[in-house]
């Protein structure tokens, strides 16, 4: 799945319950405790099933093999940040305003500097729960757990379109051709 760079128009994403945010949180303890490996993982897996993504990314563009991509200390970083700002999302879903920020951030970061087509959250999304109930079966196998998290990755896609939308992304793009 490849994206045509422009931002998707969908429907408001489902809601998170009260019941929802407990269950996120309490998955995330020992995702977070391992979140390297946890991160390194997910980044593998994306950019081994979607290697169009790792276009945006000079320093391991053109690593093909896993376990070259696992040595990386670039990808490592990036790992951590993202496995970081998932943290702070799941620290802070009760507080609209500091998730409002987040999302503004990451959003305005991924659109006009990195120019990253915005279809790869939704696919960075579903390889994060792919290797989440994978590599921790004992917290993501319920279906209410993935669910859940379900709900959240499609609050973050959702998000990252309107940022993208608020930012005028289809005529960053065209502009960039």
């Amino acid at each position: 799945m490849e994206g045509d760079g422009g931002v998707e128009l969908i429907q408001s994403p489902e809601t998170l319950t009260e019941d929802d945010v407990c269950v996120i949180q309490d998955t995330w303890r020992p995702v977070y405790e391992n979140r390297e490996n946890a991160g390194v993982a997910v980044l593998i897996r994306f950019f081994s099933n979607f290697p169009s993504a790792k276009q945006y990314f000079d320093q391991f563009r053109d690593m093909q093999d896993p376990e070259e991509m696992k040595q990386s200390i670039q990808l490592k970083k990036h790992a951590l940040r993202v496995m970081t700002t998932l943290n702070t999302l799941v620290e802070n879903l009760r507080d609209g305003d500091k998730l409002n920020t987040i999302f503004q951030q990451m959003g305005k970061s991924h659109a006009l500097k990195h120019k990253v087509d915005p279809v790869y959250f939704k696919i960075l999304a579903g390889v994060i729960l792919e290797v989440l109930v994978e590599a921790f079966p004992q917290c993501f196998s319920p279906a209410s757990v993935q669910s859940a998290w379900s709900k959240l990755l499609g609050v973050l896609y959702w998000q990252m379109n309107k940022v993208y939308a608020e930012v005028g992304w289809e005529s960053i793009k065209n502009s960039a051709k």
